[in-house]
């Protein structure tokens, strides 16, 4: 299957400049593409695995990604998806995100010898004339088409600074940067950035007279609409000093039945036949596909060992086992116990299980605690040192999070 196909049976193609001509680009050609990455964050999150496996089957198709970091982009930040402006980084954030980005998006795009490119879009914004940009490339936007683009229309009622409004006008010269000097003819981004792809195609026919595309893939989301990869505690992160890989493991083990058949085509490399062929199978019939996607996605970002200690950890807790060393886990400091017990409440708050006591209370009024095989009922449940000397504890918040605990 050709790489176009492919992209299109997994359902990932959200929309496309010029649907034929990329067809035809995909099916019959060898090209550059970029995705763009801003380096908000010291690790990139589920939301970009996305866009790493895009990058990822391109590169299987003989197509060349050139993973762009922005360094100069980064200093303003995208205001798409936003009601309010995103925190300013300093260069030395800036570069230290960078490093991380590029360490983990090496495990599934290989950048040896040509295959893949990394550049730096501080390259060339840092240091340009503002009044050389201006004339060369500002002429070619209108403020109105602009201010009528989705990614800055949500923004002008909650207020939209001019920082902000040139966050477009950098990206589209990135694409301009790139046609120039790697002849990228295609920028891809997740279906937010569509706004922003359409003006980088346009001003390479403006400025240029040269013919690029655009093409963005849809968001991960539940079937209801809503993003995935958030949970009580927090994104999903792909460094593991983040988001353990049992973490990891155990959100994806844990998706809606309906988002199951979605995640495998858009998350892994499993063929798409064999997918589909897992449609109609309902409760307990799709545990076992779950934990078939749970552990192709660890794999794929912590590695074939990983994945197995998660996939034995999950089991584990399925026999009612304590998967030791295989789990999150808390040591409790001796200055949470009285007369050799630890309250429940401190506890869950230690294990960072709850945010404050006030919420710990109301997980226990609501059911929502069990400590070993004994559901918690009462906020003077303790744990008792004694106890944990002999074995660690296992919490279990609702029905989906444990925890272990030990002194």
């Amino acid at each position: 299957m050709d790489v176009f196909s492919e992209l299109n049976a997994r359902g990932l193609i959200a929309q496309m400049t010029d649907p034929e001509r990329i067809e035809q680009l995909l099916k019959k050609e060898k090209i550059r593409f970029y995705i763009g990455f801003d380096p908000t964050a010291d690790s990139l999150h589920v939301g970009h695995f996305v866009q790493i496996m895009v990058m990822a089957h391109m590169q299987r198709a003989g197509h060349t990604p050139i993973a762009l970091f922005g360094g100069g982009t980064g200093m303003v930040g995208d205001p798409s998806g936003k009601t309010a402006m995103r925190k300013m980084l300093s260069k030395e954030e800036i570069e230290y995100n960078i490093g991380r980005f590029q360490q983990q998006m090496s495990k599934l795009i290989d950048f040896s010898d040509g295959k893949a490119i990394m550049v730096n879009n501080a390259d060339w914004l840092l240091n340009l004339n503002y009044i050389d940009f201006l004339r060369e490339i500002g002429i070619h936007f209108s403020v109105n088409r602009m201010l009528a683009a989705e990614c800055y229309k949500q923004r002008l009622e909650t207020g939209l600074s001019f920082f902000e409004l040139n966050y477009m006008i950098m990206q589209s010269y990135d694409f301009l940067v790139l046609r120039r000097k790697y002849d990228c003819v295609m920028q891809l981004g997740g279906d937010d950035q569509w706004s922003n792809i359409i003006y980088g195609v346009e001003l390479n026919r403006k400025a240029d007279n040269r013919e690029t595309f655009g093409m963005t893939f849809r968001l991960l989301q539940t079937s209801d609409g809503r993003k995935m990869g958030k949970t009580e505690k927090g994104a999903i992160w792909l460094d593991p000093a983040k988001t353990s890989p049992y973490d990891f493991f155990q959100y994806w083990r844990n998706v809606d039945d309906a988002d199951v058949l979605n995640c495998l085509k858009m998350l892994t490399f499993l063929p798409v036949e064999e997918i589909e062929g897992y449609a109609g199978l309902e409760g307990s019939a799709l545990n076992p596909v779950k934990e078939r996607l749970a552990y192709e996605v660890t794999r794929l970002i912590h590695g074939e060992d990983e994945a197995q200690k998660a996939m034995r950890a999950a089991k584990a807790l399925f026999s009612c086992g304590t998967a030791d060393g295989e789990m999150p886990e808390t040591c409790l400091c001796a200055d949470l116990f009285e007369d050799g017990k630890a309250n429940i409440v401190n506890v869950l708050v230690a294990a960072g299980l709850a945010k404050s006591k006030g919420e710990a209370r109301r997980l226990i009024e609501q059911g929502g605690v069990t400590c070993g095989s004994e559901k918690v009922g009462s906020f003077d449940f303790c744990l008792c040192a004694a106890d944990l000397e002999k074995a660690p504890v296992i919490i279990r918040k609702g029905k989906k999070i444990y925890h272990k605990i030990r002194l």
